[in-house]
């Protein structure tokens, strides 16, 4: 009875393994087919999202079933101190990883706003640990956007950097 027992215990968590086991370059390449066509029908449509409030492009994004993920900001100019820039990433960390340790390209969105974001961003970045909510939706809403780039479009293992 204990080995009909041990061997059942063995082969649920056999399976149980097998099933959990973690996200493959197969998982980001899926993910690389899946949201840069979705993205790339943004691009040449690009120029009319400028002068208009974030929360027009970010309607577009939703309306293409482009989730955001994470978020960074930065400056317009290097070296800089005032934020300008918003940069959209829609992979996860464990996706990111797996794009990072094949040298695959990440597909991401910057924006440059045209009015500088406000300081907190940094403390609100930090709070949230990097990752897109709501907040940042309502944060962002109303300020006019200058200029998009799309980057890491040219496929999930091009050495092509250029900017779309």
């Amino acid at each position: 009875m204990k080995s009909i027992l041990l061997k059942t215990f063995l082969v649920v968590n056999l399976f149980f393994i097998y099933n959990c086991k973690a996200q493959t370059a197969n998982d980001y390449i899926t993910f690389y087919d899946d949201v840069v066509p979705k993205l790339s029908s943004i691009v040449s449509n690009k120029t009319q999202f400028y002068g208009q409030n974030f929360s027009i492009f970010h309607n577009e994004l939703l309306s293409k079933q482009i989730n955001i993920v994470s978020l960074g900001y930065g400056t317009k100019t290097d070296p800089g101190t005032k934020y300008y820039v918003l940069r959209l990433f829609f992979e996860d960390d464990d996706l990111w990883s797996i794009a990072t340790d094949n040298s695959y390209q990440y597909p991401w969105v910057s924006i440059t706003f045209q009015d500088e974001i406000p300081v907190q961003i940094k403390n609100m970045v930090l709070q949230n640990h990097g990752e897109w909510s709501n907040t940042f939706v309502q944060y962002f809403a109303n300020m006019k956007i200058e200029k998009i780039e799309f980057v890491g479009m040219n496929g999930y293992n091009s050495t092509d950097n250029s900017l779309k």
